[in-house]
């Protein structure tokens, strides 16, 4: 039997169809800018603030990767980070992490925890 979570403790970040397989797209909730990823069928959501210098991470809106689309890429000083465990693999901040947000899929959307986005 698989547990749901209490639909009070999230919110909609958005429709799961509108973030496709390879995509990045920026979002904002609770006062947070995000960062959505999906990368083999898993989204995975980040906030969107380098660890280096605190500034968000895109060039354009939306523009969250590198050319080869498998990291996500800071445009300020170009550090790389893993898209699936936040982890920045080079830049001046390589061996630190951005800060992933709790998520989830179900009934066609993504849901982000409210604790996390500010929203209460």
């Amino acid at each position: 039997m698989t547990m749901q979570p209490n639909a009070k403790d999230f919110t909609p970040l958005c429709a799961s169809s509108a973030l496709a397989e390879g995509q990045s797209r920026g979002f904002q909730a609770g006062g947070l800018k995000l960062v959505a990823i999906r990368k083999d069928d898993r989204v995975h959501v980040y906030e969107n603030r380098c660890p280096h210098r605190g500034v968000p991470l895109e060039w354009l809106p939306d523009q969250f990767l590198d050319t080869s689309g498998s990291l996500i890429q800071c445009a300020t000083h170009g550090a790389l980070f893993l898209i699936d465990t936040g982890e920045c693999v080079t830049g001046p901040c390589a061996g630190q992490a951005l800060r992933a947000l709790p998520s989830h899929e179900a009934d066609g959307f993504v849901w982000l925890h409210r604790a996390e986005s500010g929203d209460h």
